[in-house]
């Protein structure tokens, strides 16, 4: 059995700040999380047309902002200037989309811990993982914990390997490749992951094993009921990704809910 990968990092993980409560990847999302106590924030990284990399899940900007089309074809000037909040409610109008060094160095003023989603526009994997291991490289300090980089995008894993390798990876699966997990085991193996992040219904006892026995930790996203947390937390797993921030306490690291 090969030894566990390092895991400085809390169970629980706000997902895009603090889940539905605000609009999702702004700074006032974020903050909210952390005044639910949340120490540990996921967010979605993509990058500009001019190379400045921002934070929104879709390729599009129709749903989260009062803008049209494709957010990488904007520069950052004109992302800055979009309404990123007036879609969720009146109390957040006028919302801006944040840059990714924003939030990490306001993760890194208030000692928060912190994992990018690598999202890339398509077509843009590899170069938005190697500028997200840029960043990194230029800003975080190598004597705190580390961000953690997450992806879908196995070419995204890849261009983050290559600049920023100190930096934990995590592979992100929806659906098995094989119906097993064998295969997507081996992928993140070949990426040299500390980190497998599922679909929370993919998790089995027998698969914590496996993956355990790799020697990678098991985490699980968007759970927001307290029945699948629980049994995520019986499985022995290691992190749980929540839009409920308002439900889960984040110092709740016992057996039980």
């Amino acid at each position: 059995m090969t030894s566990l990968a390092n895991w400085p990092y809390p169970r629980w993980v706000a997902h895009r700040g603090a889940g539905k409560l605000a609009p999702e990847n702004t700074m006032s999302a974020f903050r909210l999380g952390a005044q639910h106590g949340y120490r540990f924030f996921e967010c979605d990284a993509k990058l500009s047309q001019d190379g400045v990399l921002f934070l929104m899940h879709d390729a599009t900007l129709e749903r989260t902002t009062n803008g049209h089309g494709i957010g990488s074809k904007l520069s950052m000037g004109e992302i800055a200037q979009l309404d990123a909040g007036s879609w969720h409610s009146r109390a957040f109008a006028g919302e801006n989309l944040p840059t990714l060094e924003a939030l990490a160095r306001w993760c890194l003023a208030n000692q928060l811990h912190l994992n990018v989603e690598i999202k890339p526009t398509p077509g843009q994997e590899l170069e938005t993982g190697r500028a997200c291991g840029e960043l990194m490289n230029r800003i975080w300090p190598q004597d705190v914990v580390q961000p953690l980089f997450t992806s879908f995008k196995t070419e995204s894993l890849k261009g983050a390997r290559e600049v920023a390798p100190h930096i934990p990876r995590g592979l992100l699966v929806d659906k098995f490749a094989d119906g097993s997990g064998d295969a997507d085991l081996q992928i993140a193996k070949d990426l040299a992951c500390s980190v497998m992040v599922l679909n929370h219904a993919l998790w089995s006892p027998a698969l914590v094993a496996k993956v355990h026995g790799a020697g990678l930790r098991c985490s699980s996203y968007t759970v927001d009921d307290e029945w699948a947390a629980q049994r995520l937390i019986d499985l022995g797993t290691d992190g749980i990704i929540t839009d409920r921030v308002d439900l889960f306490s984040p110092a709740q690291t016992g057996a039980h809910i």
